[in-house]
């Protein structure tokens, strides 16, 4: 496969680099060869130079403010000179209301301050075998929430509160062992809720419930392609608790991604038996 040529380039009167200069190393670092344009260059500049170099993709970097007028203008040159097969894809300071608007001018991906670099390296580097023709598998988004998981010191005490004043059917109740926990299923929609009961102190929900008190523990995802996924997520940064998936209950295949990664927030991607899930 070709290395993948990336100009990143700094539009405008933005007189700080330090962030496009992290991006391009990042790049470097996974394979790719970059070329960096340097401060305050001109769209032209940079339409001249992705040529010039035959760039697969070109990174913009703006904290002017600017980016609503640079970003598409360079887009539109790009297309003037027969060029518009390079990839485009911007970030900086760009609030999430201007992404719309600039995707829809032909940026085809705007990463926000935080986004782990080795994202925008995956990004870049899938779109770049889309264009070429190379065939790769495309994940759907998960399907719906399965469960929501809520710790309870007891289910004795917890489950009156769901049956009898939420009138919300109790389908089973069962161990799992690999997870130390005592799990009763509430169905709701097509959605369940999971109370979850440590089965001894060793047990997550015990550590859980210690720091936190009973409440929301974590929300399960329905999905298809488990094993795929969490390389996908692995190859995007995201920290994981399971890089493989586990058995956990009702006999779902189940991996934990690590809240650090998700704003705080536990989820869990739950693949289950086609007819179970029908």
């Amino acid at each position: 496969m070709k290395k993948i040529r990336v100009l990143i380039a700094k539009p405008g009167l933005d007189g700080h680099d330090r962030g496009a200069l992290v991006v391009a190393q990042a790049l470097r670092d996974y394979g790719m060869e970059v070329i960096y344009t340097g401060l305050r260059q001109t769209p032209q500049q940079i339409v001249a130079a992705a040529i010039q170099e035959d760039v697969d993709a070109i990174g913009l970097s703006c904290l002017s403010g600017a980016h609503n007028e640079l970003f598409p203008e360079i887009v539109s040159m790009l297309k003037d000179r027969e060029a518009e097969d390079i990839i485009v894809v911007g970030g900086g300071v760009i609030p999430w209301e201007d992404i719309p608007y600039l995707e829809s001018k032909g940026v085809q991906k705007v990463f926000t301050p935080g986004t782990p670099t080795k994202e925008t390296a995956v990004f870049i580097e899938k779109a770049v075998r889309e264009r070429d023709g190379v065939s790769e598998e495309v994940l759907s988004p998960p399907k719906k929430i399965d469960h929501i998981g809520i710790a309870v010191s007891s289910l004795e005490q917890a489950l009156p509160f769901y049956v009898d004043s939420l009138h919300l059917q109790l389908e089973a109740i069962e161990e799992v062992a690999s997870e130390k926990v005592k799990v009763a299923f509430l169905k709701i929609g097509e959605s369940k809720i999971e109370l979850l009961e440590p089965m001894n102190d060793e047990s997550p929900i015990t550590s859980f419930i210690e720091k936190r008190g009973e409440g929301i523990h974590h929300i399960a995802l329905a999905s298809d392609n488990i094993e795929e996924r969490l390389q996908e997520l692995s190859e995007r940064g995201i920290k994981l608790i399971h890089d493989k998936p586990v058995i956990g209950a009702g006999g779902a295949n189940i991996a934990f991604l690590h809240p650090k990664s998700a704003g705080g927030v536990l989820y869990e991607l739950c693949e289950k038996d086609t007819k179970e899930a029908e």
